[in-house]
């Protein structure tokens, strides 16, 4: 299974689906990727040589993307950030609520959660 920037990629998949599991890379970015590293993206993961591996994470770096741990970083910075100043957004990721808008009376069970009980309302 090869590994880019500490992250298992699939070996059965096309490098350019591969490269998606990478948190920042979607299939575009990828696409540029490989473009510019010079490899087909119609090529398998375990096809690979460790010299086309080193070339893709050489073009990762060279154009200093932000991806894996700086990307996960700066957002979760961004969103500590919106919560210390108090924006309404802020609020929302405190309060654990939907924060683009969406409506909380019916369908925000992702964010608040399994229902509870009228019963177990009512002992708080």
């Amino acid at each position: 299974m090869p590994r880019i920037l500490g992250v298992d990629i699939p070996k059965e998949k096309r490098i350019d689906i591969a490269l998606t599991y990478l948190y920042g890379v979607g299939k575009f970015i990828s696409n540029k990727i490989l473009a510019e590293a010079g490899i087909e993206s119609s090529k398998r993961a375990k096809q690979l040589s460790e010299e086309e591996i080193s070339h893709i994470v050489g073009v990762i770096q060279k154009n200093s993307m932000r991806i894996e741990g700086d990307l996960r970083r700066e957002v979760s910075q961004n969103i500590k950030r919106l919560m210390d100043i108090g924006a309404w957004r802020g609020m929302r990721h405190k309060k654990g609520l939907p924060v683009r808008g969406q409506r909380t009376k019916t369908n925000a069970r992702t964010r608040k959660g399994p229902r509870r009980s009228a019963l177990a309302m009512n002992k708080k």
